[in-house]
Order: C-alpha cells, then sequence, then structure tokens
C-alpha cells in the first residue's frame, strides 16, 4: 500500500497563550466573569478549529475562597479554553490568573502552510454576582459580554513571541495581559513534552543523499518544474520555524539577563554528524558555533538571496525519501527547542513578559503610523491683517471671498485626510505584528489623525529641536522641580494627576474612554473626574473656572495628605484634558489665584475640540442659529461670552480678557486636536490658528481676534526653562456609518466622537509616551 506524500509530511501549528493577569479598568457592573478562548484558520469553517492541546497553571490565583467558584474548563463541543470564574467588585481591581493554554492547529486548506491566517478570539463572559453553584457555569456560557479578535498574519506563523494585551470595549474596559507564543511544529510532536531530544545518529546521513546532491544545481533547474513542491514547502517551513526559534530564545535570554541550558541540544547536535549541505546551510556547522557566539553564524545571513537560492535548488533535486529524512530531523529539533522554550517562559514568565511588553510599546507607532501622518512647521511670528488701508470694495470682496473659499485650512485638511483614507484602502497590509481586529477588520474607516509639530524657534530649549518625526522620541523621562522646603529624601515619588473637564451640558464620566487610555500607558496617575460643574454649564464661565479650581486643589491636598504617609513628594505633575468649553473653563481655572502655587508643575494639556477663540468666525450657519436662540430666548450667559457679545467694547469681552492671563505659558506639553469635520467649534479656533477670513477683516472685530491669537501664540512661544512640545492634530473620523442625519448635518458628529471613540487616543498617546507619563 503505497503512503502518499500528504500523509508522510505533515505539520501542525502550536500556539502557547499565556494569560497574566486580569485588570478591571472600567467594568460597569460587578459580577463573575470569565475569559473564554478560542481560535480558528481565517477563511475557513468551523471544522479548522484549533484544538487545546495542554495547559498549565504556572502560580496558583490570588483569590479568596469567595472571589473564585470552579476549575478551568475545555469545551469539546467548540474546542474552547475557559478560564476559572472570578468575582470583580471594585474598579482596577487586580484577578493574577498565571496560566498558558497550547492550541494545536491542523493544516488549512491551503497547501502553503503559511498562506492562511489565524483568528484568536477571546470572549468576556458574565453571569450576575447573584448566581452560585451549579448555575454559575450555565450562566457565564448564556452570557459573552464582548469579544476581542485578533489577527496572526502568515509572516508570524514561522516563529513568533510578542505581547497582545486584551481590551475589549469600550464598554467594558479591562486589560487582560496576554503574550502569544506559536511555532510550526511536525505533527504528532506538537502538544506533546519531552525532557530530552532522542534523534538516531542516522537520521539524516549524508551517505544517503550523495547522489542527489552532486550537480544538484544544475539538475534541480530541470526537475522544478515537474518537482511535488509540497514536500520541499514543508521543509523550507520547518527550517525557518527552527531558525526563528533557535534566534528567539538568543533574544530572550539575553534581554532578560538569564543563561539557557542548551548542554542536552549542544550534544544532541554533535551526535550527529551535519555533513548534509542543506543543513549546513540554514543550521549552522555545528550547534556549538552557533550558541556560543551570541549570534547564529550561518542561518540568517543571506546575502542577496544566495544562500535561500542554493537551499531551494539543492531540496528540490533531492528524493522523497532524503526529503522525508531532513523532514523528521528538522521536526525533532524543533520540537526539542520550543520545549526548551517553554521551560525557559515558565520559570521567567514575569520578565519575558515585561520584555515582550517593552517591545509592543516601541513597536506601535511604526504599526499605527498607516494612519498617522507627520509633519514639522515653524512657529509663525504675529499674525498681521492684508495690510492694506482701506476696506475692499464690492468686486474687490467677492473675489476675496472666492480665494477664501478654495484656500479653506478645514476643506484642505479634510481633502488630504480623505486622500489618505483612500489610499488605506488600496493597501495590503501583511507584516509579522499581531492584528487588533477593532483597527485591522476595517483599516479605511479608522481615523486619520495629522501630527503636525510646531517648531519654536524662538526658545533655545526647544524640545522639539530634539524630536525625529518618523525616527523615534524625544527624551522620555524628565527630572522633575524639588518642592519648596523638601529635603532629597532616600524614598520619594512624584504625584501625576490628571484633571478631565467636561463640555457645555456634559457629563464628570464623558472623558473616561481617554482617562482609561492614560490609565494604560501609566497605571499610577491619578485622576479627577471634575463634576462641580455638572449641570452647571449655562452660566458664567468665570465661577465655572472658580468652582474648578478649587475642586482641583481641595483633590491635589488630599492626594498629597495621602502620598506623604508613605513616602515623601518629590515633585508633581499636574494635566488638564478638557473637551470643547471645559478647555475654556479649565484654563479660566488656571487664571485663578488659588492656582498660582501649583502654575509651575503643570505638566500636560491635551485640548478636545476647544474654542479657544471663541466663535467670532464660525462658518456654520445652522450651529450659529442655535447660539443665537440660546442668547435670544434663554439668555444662555455662557453662550454671550463664546460668542464675544457680553461686552459692547471686544476689548472687554470675557474672551479677550482670557487671551491675556498666562494660562497655557507653563505647560510642557500642549496638544490641540480638531476635526474639520467638526461643526460646533471653528477649526482655527480649536488649533489657535489664524482664520483667513480675519487676515481679510478690516473692522475692529477682525484687530481683537488677531490680538487674541497672538496673545496666546506668545504664551506658547515664550522662552522656557523646561523643554516643551506644541502639536497640533488633525483628526478625521469615519462618519460614513452614522449616515446623513441631523447631527451629521450641523457637525455634532464628530464633535460627540472625540468623546465616543479612543482609537485616536490610543495612536497618540503610544506614538509620544513621554508626553503621557
Amino acid at each position: 500500500m503505497k503512503i502518499e506524500p500528504e500523509d508522510m509530511f505533515k505539520t501542525v501549528q502550536e500556539v502557547a497563550i499565556y494569560v497574566h493577569r486580569f485588570h478591571n479598568l472600567d467594568l460597569f457592573q460587578q459580577g463573575w466573569y470569565q475569559i473564554k478562548i478560542s481560535m480558528k484558520w481565517e477563511n475557513d469553517d468551523n471544522s479548522s478549529l484549533g484544538t487545546p492541546a495542554r495547559v498549565v497553571q504556572y502560580e496558583a490565583p490570588n483569590l479568596g475562597c469567595d472571589e473564585i467558584y470552579g476549575v478551568w474548563r475545555i469545551n469539546d463541543r467548540d474546542n474552547s479554553f475557559s478560564t476559572q470564574p472570578f468575582q470583580i467588585k471594585y474598579a482596577r481591581q487586580d484577578i493574577l490568573l498565571s496560566i498558558l493554554i497550547s492550541f494545536i492547529l491542523s493544516p488549512s486548506k491551503h497547501e502553503d502552510p503559511c498562506a492562511s491566517a489565524v483568528i484568536l478570539k477571546f470572549e468576556l463572559m458574565y453571569a450576575s454576582i447573584l448566581e452560585i453553584g451549579c448555575d454559575l457555569q450555565a450562566s457565564l456560557d448564556a452570557c459573552s459580554a464582548a469579544i476581542h479578535e485578533f489577527r496572526i498574519p502568515p509572516k508570524a506563523l514561522m516563529g513568533l513571541h510578542s505581547y497582545c494585551p486584551v481590551h475589549f470595549d469600550a464598554f467594558h474596559a479591562v486589560l487582560v495581559d496576554v503574550s502569544i507564543h506559536l511555532s510550526l511544529q511536525k505533527a504528532g510532536k506538537a502538544g506533546s513534552h519531552t525532557p530530552a531530544l532522542n534523534v538516531s545518529s542516522d537520521t539524516c546521513k549524508a551517505e544517503d543523499v550523495a547522489g542527489g546532491i552532486i550537480n544538484a544545481s544544475d539538475q534541480a533547474l530541470g526537475q522544478v518544474a515537474s518537482a511535488d513542491t509540497k514536500p520541499v514547502l514543508l521543509v523550507k517551513a520547518l527550517l525557518d520555524s527552527h531558525n526563528t526559534l533557535l534566534e528567539d530564545l538568543q533574544k530572550l535570554s539575553v534581554a532578560i539577563n538569564q543563561a539557557i541550558d542548551m548542554s542536552e541540544f549542544i550534544s544532541g547536535m554533535d551526535a550527529i554528524k551535519l555533513s548534509h549541505p542543506i543543513l549546513q546551510v540554514n543550521l549552522g556547522t555545528t550547534s556549538g558555533e552557533v550558541l556560543e557566539q551570541g549570534k547564529p553564524q550561518n542561518c540568517f545571513e543571506n546575502a542577496e538571496g544566495s544562500l535561500d537560492f542554493r537551499r531551494d535548488l539543492l531540496l528540490c533535486s533531492l528524493s522523497e525519501e532524503n526529503l522525508m529524512k531532513i523532514f523528521d530531523f528538522l521536526g525533532n529539533k524543533v520540537f526539542f527547542l520550543w520545549n526548551m522554550f517553554l521551560n525557559f517562559h515558565r520559570a521567567n514568565s514575569r520578565k519575558i513578559l515585561t520584555y515582550l511588553r517593552n517591545a509592543w510599546a516601541k513597536d506601535r507607532r511604526a504599526e499605527w503610523s498607516i494612519w498617522m501622518l507627520y509633519s514639522k512647521l515653524e512657529m509663525p511670528y504675529h499674525y498681521l491683517n492684508s495690510g492694506l488701508e482701506e476696506p475692499p470694495h464690492n468686486g474687490v470682496h467677492e473675489r476675496v471671498s472666492s480665494l477664501l473659499k478654495l484656500n479653506d485650512p478645514a476643506q484642505l485638511a479634510a481633502m488630504h485626510a480623505e486622500l489618505h483614507r483612500r489610499s488605506i484602502a488600496q493597501m495590503k497590509i501583511n507584516n509579522r505584528f499581531i492584528q487588533d481586529m477593532h483597527i485591522f477588520r476595517d483599516p479605511s474607516h479608522i481615523p486619520i489623525v495629522i501630527v503636525e509639530h510646531i517648531m519654536n524657534t524662538f526658545s533655545e530649549n526647544s524640545y522639539l529641536k530634539n524630536v525625529d518625526l518618523i525616527g523615534g522620541h524625544g527624551p522620555s523621562s524628565i527630572s522633575g522641580k524639588q518642592l519648596p522646603g523638601a529635603s532629597p529624601p532616600q524614598q520619594s515619588r512624584d504625584l501625576k494627576v490628571v484633571v478631565f473637564v467636561h463640555g457645555f451640558q456634559g457629563h464628570h464620566l464623558d472623558l473616561r474612554l481617554i482617562r482609561n487610555q492614560w490609565l494604560l500607558i501609566d497605571p499610577k496617575i491619578e485622576f479627577l473626574m471634575s463634576e462641580v460643574n455638572q449641570e452647571r454649564t449655562s452660566g458664567d464661565i468665570r465661577e465655572m473656572g472658580q468652582r474648578l479650581a478649587q475642586e482641583v486643589i481641595a483633590f491635589l491636598k488630599k492626594k498629597m495628605d495621602k502620598l506623604s504617609r508613605s513616602a515623601a513628594l518629590r515633585d508633581i505633575k499636574l494635566s488638564f484634558v478638557g473637551h470643547s468649553i471645559g478647555n475654556i473653563i479649565l484654563r479660566t481655572a488656571l487664571a485663578e489665584g488659588i492656582m498660582e502655587p501649583y502654575l509651575r508643575h503643570l505638566y500636560t494639556y491635551v485640548s478636545l475640540s476647544g474654542p479657544h477663540l471663541g466663535y467670532l468666525y464660525s462658518s456654520n450657519s445652522l450651529f450659529n442659529s442655535g447660539l443665537w436662540l440660546l442668547k435670544k430666548f434663554k439668555n444662555t450667559q455662557c453662550i454671550h461670552q463664546l460668542t464675544l457679545t457680553d461686552n459692547p467694547d471686544l476689548q472687554k469681552t470675557f474672551f479677550y480678557k482670557l487671551s491675556k492671563q498666562k494660562t497655557l505659558e507653563n505647560f510642557r506639553h500642549i496638544i490641540l486636536l480638531s476635526s474639520p469635520q467638526d461643526g460646533y467649534v471653528p477649526y482655527h479656533s480649536a488649533r489657535i490658528e489664524l482664520c483667513p477670513a480675519a487676515s481679510w477683516d478690516y473692522s475692529k472685530r477682525g484687530k481683537v481676534f488677531l490680538e487674541m491669537l497672538n496673545n496666546c501664540l506668545d504664551q506658547i512661544r515664550a522662552p522656557s526653562s523646561e523643554q516643551r512640545v506644541f502639536m497640533r492634530c488633525n483628526v478625521n473620523f469615519d462618519t460614513t456609518a452614522y449616515g446623513k442625519n441631523f447631527n451629521s448635518i450641523i457637525g455634532r458628529t464628530a464633535h460627540i466622537e472625540f468623546l465616543e471613540s479612543d482609537i485616536y487616543a490610543k495612536f497618540l498617546m503610544w506614538s509620544f509616551p513621554e508626553i503621557f507619563q
């Protein structure tokens, strides 16, 4: 009975998933939770599901008897794995799981073992806190609260070790610390464990294939077309898997400063005389040579593809029997290296996770650069109007109006982003990163972020002079100032506080998605979700600012007192995030006298669509009509202030006076986010930049606008003893999913999208982590 090649040459993917910790950021409900994991080949039916092969509990979960019920389990119906149920009682609660699950994936329907991607699925199962006993598991199985999927691309299937944070969704904000480890294995080896590699010395003898090697290059060229390429592809895939696994083991060993005992591997290699040219080319002449030098000698050198070409020719020239011997030999070697890694991982799981997380953070900017565009601009000198002594006549005015429409910055920004969005739709994205399907499922619908670094040429200490926009970041840490009267203690720490301020008729939790992203990048921050002006945003902005200042100071004193009980206070880093008129309220608070002692501790300021220059030149007629109605019939005082109608003399209005207050000068980082799709806040006002209409306005209104603009920019360009960064970020949302409705017509959709989406914030924070730490 003839054995078919496909029965002899079989490989499988082994995917090991290490679930370290479940951290509750912002779950809305207390209750029992459980993580369910499954995987399958992309584009294949449910018959190609991954099968759980082994489960290893590294450490006992840190749960009390009342916080855990039952044990982990494997469901044979859908080949899924579920962690033990655990109880969530409060925010920022940690559940240490420390468990590794290994899945086996048999080959997909594709001929090439690496032609398809793998879909990894995490489900968050929920049951009421009242459930207990036998009914608990049934309730968990019935309620999948959220799903987070990842795609492991074909390029990663030869071998991968990566951090993979699971966040689920905006309504189930958690962080599950997960790392993914995978390797291509010979079928029959994967999923098993052996302490040593037992390989016969005659596994691959040179004399068995000598006839096929002589003049292999000449013979192979004529045989490639007729040869069965599948065995060759599988041998090449195992070679790549071996080389990748060996290289990764060495990298991890060096990175965490832990030596790996390779004695068994070396002795096994020495027992086998590697006289086969293919193995010499790809595996090194001796294993000791590879390992003792700290880097592979031959397996990763590839001068213009010559070694790969030579290897392919030799493989195609070999008989099926000799290919099978090489295949078996490589399968044993990969199996041994894989088990060596698993043992090494179990002994050093936390160090490896930390290293992979740091590597993941560094790679985010490269991966997400698909949706981010960067540029550098110089800080402008004082803005002036057109310089004409007299207002233009009607004919000139018409030409000017046409020119302004053609050069409208908001329209140009929207066109720029839309062209880039179309180019993304044409891309074929296939890299070695694990792809988050919240982002990669439909890349053309992800927000486009255009980052403009404004170069302050007036400051000798400009941070931007030392920042490479494309290649890297600025300093990763900035030393803080010592508080007055404090002696340098042996144990001291910074108090990092971020204040979130909602907008008009907003809620104190409006900015919770931005808060959660900030907590992910810096879990040590203390945050204040300002409530003092909730349901009180229709009055005088001055009073709102006073209330906010008092709330911030009370919060700071409380946190300072708490910190002083355990450590000495080294410095305060006080940051603010505002949405809409919340930005004006917080700037007003900073102008209050009681805030004076804390101004020198201001750190990062993030403005989400803030009307910093008011509504003097708002082009949205529908929105302007709404403002007029609020002023006319409700006499809303803050609307009078926003539109500069609170005083007949523009230079005595609230906004003009605020522009003269030093509310921006003390921040070390200033980031202004705007959107050309936002019809609620004028584009130029959110960006603190020149409005073209104002430069051609020869009335007092135009003069006052330019004075306010220059007053604000003077604060940002002012020389500072600290390094400062100033960025304008243009965010272009995909609003097609909302269709044509009243909100999209009046421009509210994009304004609210700053609160309902956090992808743009994720891109920005992980691209410039030093600004948010």
